[in-house]
């Protein structure tokens, strides 16, 4: 399919199954100030803005003194315990094999970027991303394009060369945006039933079908 040259990945429900270790981490918070865990699949459905986003669509009716305490103390215990649980989606393995040396790879994602290069040198030290970046100071996150955009131009790629990969309408708006080709991850946090309407080109139902339809 067309001329891509370049595919960039979501890291959080694309590329690896991160789940457990971000709700056993937002819950040891939850706990430690006092409230109720949630169940997996709560924090399955808040997760893909970012943490701000996450604590603030966990805990709907708190105060900004609380969302800020619960942020600071989730950053500190998530970032120590980032690597439990997380590993990749099967078939992602095979998929990021039969593409290295036939595209580029980059990883792009909402995590804080100290966290995002470290799950991928530590959980995808198999294979070379030649580049990486999650949430920066200073840079809009998705599904505003500029990272996915400043990606581009570091790869020497045109954005329309590059394909998105993403589990989340964050993603598939971020690709739009950033004209590139959205393709959402049917296999990640969410079912996919969104991401049609967010302005997918296809939603994917396993990693194994992004290869046929880049045709690489």
């Amino acid at each position: 399919m067309t001329d891509i040259r370049a595919v960039i990945f979501d890291l959080d429900g694309t590329l690896a199954d991160t789940l457990a270790d971000v709700g056993n981490a937002l819950d040891h918070v939850l706990v430690e100030l006092g409230l109720s865990p949630h169940p997996l699949q709560q924090h399955r459905a808040n997760l893909g803005w970012g943490v701000q986003r996450l604590v603030e669509r966990t805990l709907p009716d708190a105060d900004a003194a609380l969302i800020a305490e619960t942020v600071r103390r989730f950053r500190a215990y998530y970032s120590a315990h980032l690597i439990v649980d997380t590993a990749p989606y099967p078939e992602i393995p095979d998929v990021l094999d039969h593409l290295t040396g036939r595209v580029q790879l980059a990883v792009n994602s909402n995590k804080p970027h100290a966290d995002t290069c470290r799950v991928i040198v530590e959980v995808f030290a198999r294979w070379q991303f030649a580049d990486v970046v999650g949430a920066r100071n200073g840079v809009p996150k998705k599904p505003d394009p500029a990272a996915a955009l400043e990606q581009a131009a570091k790869l020497g790629v045109a954005p329309a060369q590059c394909a998105f990969v993403g589990d989340t309408d964050v993603d598939i708006r971020t690709a739009v945006a950033a004209g590139m080709l959205p393709l959402g991850a049917g296999w990640g946090f969410r079912d996919g039933s969104s991401l049609g309407a967010a302005g997918a080109a296809k939603v994917l139902a396993s990693p194994r079908q992004l290869l046929a339809v880049l045709d690489v």
